[in-house]
């Protein structure tokens, strides 16, 4: 068939003898007439006439460009989920773990140079160069398509492009956003399984309607000189290339949850934040909700994750979200958040019993591991993890450890695990009473200038980051268009700083009036 196979999983199965033909995939000009796409027309779908959706012409689109062989549209099953696991184990780079101690646990080995989220290689392509901020990489959106179209071209060929619908936060709650990725990785397949909510949950909820993020991933030929994320903010579209790891790739994480969500919550009156969210409750089952903001890899899994040393006594700490949070006004004046993800994708080294007990009971089932040490029992190890290292233990890059050579697990080594695996509940939002930014009591522009010049334990994430002085590195942790610690962007922050923004003040004062 053609390159978007029929049935669409939207349509209505036509009966047999009916439906278009194949060839109908591909774009025909007839003599004398102009181009016309069937694929964008009416189509024969059973007992009617159906008009293609806004989705189907997407996937069609990046389909052209990138020319797989293939095209699945993806449901979110169980049986699918284990079809993408067979996959990435054939593809001789993923690993079976103990199932007896680990079971449905695999571990994925990425290249050597893509270990990381590429902040560098990270583009805000607003028309606008001040649109994107100061501490972001831009580029011209005309430029950037260009130059990453031209990698994309035909980067599926010979590959299958899956199609992976998804909903950003609970299904059911007004807030959340539905996002579409295609890519032609198993492994970000399965990784958005536990991230999201996948497949038919998400096109149920889409329908026929045009208000989805588009986002486009290919691992290309994993080049770091031919590696490129691009976020372009007017279209609400992600293209990522030459990528096939964390942040790069799942593109519903960093990519739409933060960078692109900004601009949305900007535009529609809401925030996205990097922010955790806990859930606090008294004996008398009174609950208070508390979001604080860190940049990555500083401990916000572990804090967001802890368990009360009063529980026992009846105060519980439970977790509502670990690194994201979408918050919005309420009609009764309040904030409300919730946390857009599904799953949990943690930093492994240094996690443990003694600093994210909670986790650790949520790993040893339902988990993807990525670039950690294997044992010679084929379970996961890592520094930090609690235990000595095992005779017999596998490295990262499936060597033999060396403790002379360097670290068995990377430093940047991940877990990804499902959040109704770990303790607590899952509310559909969370409501909070007050919000207090601190220090701020000494002035708003004050507050700013001290959290955006200040320093914080530096993420491992990437490697170049060493080389940036200590007081940079709090401010280069959050590139790329993530919102800042507070309850403005980056840009409008800097806005505030330079007295250029009296508008933004004033919509900082409006809004501290919900917030206290």
């Amino acid at each position: 068939m053609g390159l978007l196979a029929w049935p669409s999983p939207i349509a209505t199965p036509p009966r047999p003898g009916r439906g278009p033909h194949p060839e109908c995939c591909w774009r025909r000009k007839r003599p004398g007439h102009r181009a016309w796409d069937l694929v964008a027309a009416k189509c024969w779908a059973g007992r009617g006439i159906r008009v293609t959706t806004p989705l189907e012409t997407w996937v069609d689109e990046a389909a052209k460009l990138t020319k797989p062989d293939r095209v699945v549209y993806c449901d979110g099953s169980e049986a699918e989920y284990q079809r993408m696991i067979a996959e990435m184990l054939r593809g001789g780079d993923s690993y079976a773990l103990n199932e007896k101690t680990y079971p449905d646990c695999y571990l994925h080995r990425s290249s050597p140079n893509d270990v990381a989220r590429t902040e560098h290689l990270t583009y805000i392509c607003s028309p606008e160069r001040e649109d994107a901020g100061p501490t972001n990489n831009w580029m011209d959106p005309d430029a950037a398509k260009h130059k990453v179209g031209a990698l994309l071209e035909g980067a599926m060929r010979g590959r299958t492009m899956y199609v992976v619908p998804y909903v950003m936060g609970p299904v059911s709650s007004p807030i959340s956003k539905v996002g579409v990725e295609a890519t032609d990785s198993p492994y970000v397949v399965a990784s958005m399984r536990i991230m999201s909510r996948m497949g038919k949950v998400a096109m149920a909820r889409l329908g026929a309607s045009s208000e989805f993020v588009p986002g486009l991933h290919s691992l290309g030929d994993l080049d770091p000189m031919r590696r490129y994320i691009m976020h372009f903010p007017r279209e609400k579209l992600i293209w990522s290339v030459g990528s096939g790891y964390g942040g790069n790739a799942l593109l519903g994480k960093k990519c739409f949850a933060l960078r692109i969500a900004s601009v949305m919550a900007r535009e529609q009156g809401w925030m996205a934040e990097h922010m955790l969210i806990l859930g606090l409750e008294s004996p008398g089952g009174k609950v208070t909700y508390m979001a604080a903001a860190f940049p990555s890899a500083c401990g916000k899994t572990n804090l967001a994750m802890m368990v009360s040393a009063l529980e026992s006594q009846g105060y519980r700490v439970w977790t509502v979200g670990d690194d994201i949070a979408w918050m919005k006004i309420g009609e009764d004046g309040y904030l409300h958040a919730i946390n857009p993800e599904a799953g949990f994708f943690g930093v492994a080294p240094g996690t443990g019993m003694k600093t994210n007990q909670n986790v650790m009971a949520a790993l040893h089932k339902n988990t993807l591991f990525t670039n950690v040490a294997m044992t010679s029992d084929r379970e996961p190890w890592w520094e930090g993890i609690g235990s000595e290292a095992p005779a017999g233990l596998i490295n990262w890059k499936g060597e033999a450890w060396d403790p002379s050579k360097g670290a068995a697990a990377h430093p940047n080594a991940r877990y990804t695990v499902p959040a109704r695996q770990s303790r607590g509940k899952r509310p559909k939002a969370c409501r909070f009473r007050r919000s207090f930014l601190a220090g701020e009591e000494h002035g708003w522009r004050r507050w700013c200038t001290n959290r955006l010049t200040g320093s914080t334990e530096c993420s491992l994430a990437p490697r170049w980051r060493a080389r940036l002085p200590q007081r940079q590195q709090a401010t280069w942790g959050s590139r790329g268009g993530t919102p800042w610690p507070c309850c403005l962007s980056a840009a409008t922050t800097w806005r505030i700083i330079l007295g250029t923004g009296w508008r933004w003040e004033r919509e900082y004062r409006n809004r501290r009036r919900f917030f206290t």
